[in-house]
């Protein structure tokens, strides 16, 4: 029913990385979370993504992986693939296609330059690959609300930022802001601070002709968390790369239609 779903730990330069495990494909699909990460690892989360995620497992061996639970000051996108590596290598991938997502997507692109043999395929998901005004007012005020320890305006600002008013409403989510940031909070917010620090120091644009696997570049064309044209213009960078861009969605275009699951199965098989 769970796809073999598993948890599992890795001990890593000192401390130690979460991940997990499920589907039963031959190939093996590496899926790299965001932000979202700083706050919740995937910790008992194996079997509510082997669910959330099952149209993948069909076909695939899927892990995904956490960040360090410990994360060192000044620690960067580029510090994070060189980690997601060796995590690679400690459970015996060698070569994967790789799935990232908004700061996942970011890790993705210095995996992909850094270590070209492990990367068969490469998604880079509603992400960017240099800096631009919209992505540093959005995590530098997340940055601000964790530093003040307003996990509440954190929480809401982020849901209203990533998705769409029709999805907001659909999901009744301001009815449930009371619960939403009193149970999901962290006991500790360093982390997430130095994951958002980061994003906004993230800057790979200069190097993107070094990636040399198949890429699909997809996102949403009214992104307020990373700004609009960030696809296109990564993807313009990248030699032979797909470009996907789904018209009236933003940030959470992987969560509100299915064509994003499509467009990245498609380009997979």
């Amino acid at each position: 029913m769970f796809n073999g779903a598993k948890g599992g730990r890795l001990e890593i330069d000192g401390t130690d990385m979460d991940y997990i495990r499920f589907g039963k494909g031959e190939r093996t699909l590496v899926i790299v979370p965001g932000l979202s990460d700083g706050l919740k690892t995937v910790k008992g989360m194996a079997k509510t993504m082997a669910f959330m995620y099952r149209a993948y497992a069909k076909h695939y061996r899927v892990y995904v992986f956490s960040r360090k639970n410990r994360l060192e000051p000044g620690y960067t996108t580029r510090d994070m693939a060189r980690d997601l590596a060796k995590a690679m290598d400690m459970v015996g991938i060698s070569r994967a296609y790789v799935k990232g997502v908004s700061q996942g997507g970011m890790i993705a692109q210095y995996l992909a330059i850094d270590f070209p043999g492990k990367v068969e395929k490469l998604v880079i998901g509603v992400s960017i690959s240099r800096q631009n005004p919209t992505i540093q007012s959005a995590i530098r005020g997340w940055i601000e609300m964790a530093e003040a320890d307003d996990y509440r305006s954190l929480a809401i600002d982020s849901i209203e930022k990533t998705y769409t008013e029709a999805w907001i409403q659909k999901k009744k989510y301001r009815m449930m802001y009371p619960i939403i940031t009193r149970v999901g909070r962290p006991k500790d917010l360093s982390r997430f601070i130095t994951q958002a620090h980061a994003c906004i120091g993230h800057d790979a644009y200069d190097e993107l002709e070094r990636i040399s696997c198949p890429t699909l570049v997809i996102g949403g064309d009214s992104d307020d968390v990373v700004g609009r044209g960030t696809s296109e213009e990564t993807a313009e960078k990248i030699p032979g790369s797909r470009l996907v861009v789904l018209p009236g969605l933003g940030h959470g275009a992987f969560t509100e239609t299915k064509d994003f699951d499509r467009e990245v199965l498609a380009f997979l098989s």
